[in-house]
């Protein structure tokens, strides 16, 4: 089963990619990892982006699509992997279309008010990682863990959650029509609990 996961920052994507992978024992391929990985084991395609990368610029479509191919042709990956952070736009989608047939794309839906609390609200801990939100501290600073003060990341600010959002409603958000077009787009209410939406995708990703 080939999936890819679509949703805004905050939308939990990551935590509930792990988890279904864990459920069907395939790979969670994040863009982000595999560029890094083939950056320092120097493949021919990572060396390309590290030119990109160390000049400060993005790295094109077509490197991230050959390192995006590099990955999916892997071993582990034969009998399935759920794609998340890529495709980012719908020339990343066509490209990924000439070289992977995708099953089911998982579209978390969250409104962005829901977002800007859930993340703007968010406090860590810097010395053992653990996570918080104000709703539930009840005032408390201090991490119940280690006891070292909490923070608030500054891309968790309100303002910089709201600019993220808007570069994910004009960047990414159109995939959505893409795929719903292609039929094979799942929507799932990504302000349910998390218990419920990961059994949620499992019944649509176990079709």
């Amino acid at each position: 089963m080939n999936v890819i996961f679509l949703g805004p920052p905050g939308a939990g994507k990551g935590t509930q990619a792990q988890r279904i992978c864990d459920a069907l024992n395939i790979p969670q391929i994040s863009t982000g990892d595999i560029l890094r990985r083939a950056m320092k084991e120097e493949t021919p395609t990572g060396l390309k982006a590290k030119q990109y990368v160390e000049a400060g610029k993005l790295v094109p479509d077509e490197v991230i699509i050959d390192i995006v191919r590099e990955r999916l042709a892997m071993d582990d990956c034969q009998n399935g992997y759920i794609l998340d952070g890529f495709p980012r736009t719908v020339p990343q989608a066509e490209a990924l279309d000439t070289i992977a047939k995708i099953d089911v794309v998982v579209d978390l839906d969250v409104a962005d008010e829901v977002l800007i609390n859930r993340l703007s609200g968010r406090r860590v801990c810097l010395a053992c990682g653990a996570t918080y939100h104000v709703d539930h501290l009840n005032g408390e600073t201090k991490c119940a863990k280690c006891g070292e003060t909490l923070i608030q990341r500054k891309d968790d600010s309100a303002e910089t959650v709201l600019n993220r959002l808007n570069v994910y409603h004009e960047q990414t958000a159109p995939l959505v029509d893409y795929y719903q077009k292609k039929g094979n787009l799942k929507v799932i209410d990504g302000a349910q609990d998390m218990d419920t939406i990961f059994e949620s995708i499992l019944t649509v990703v176990k079709g």
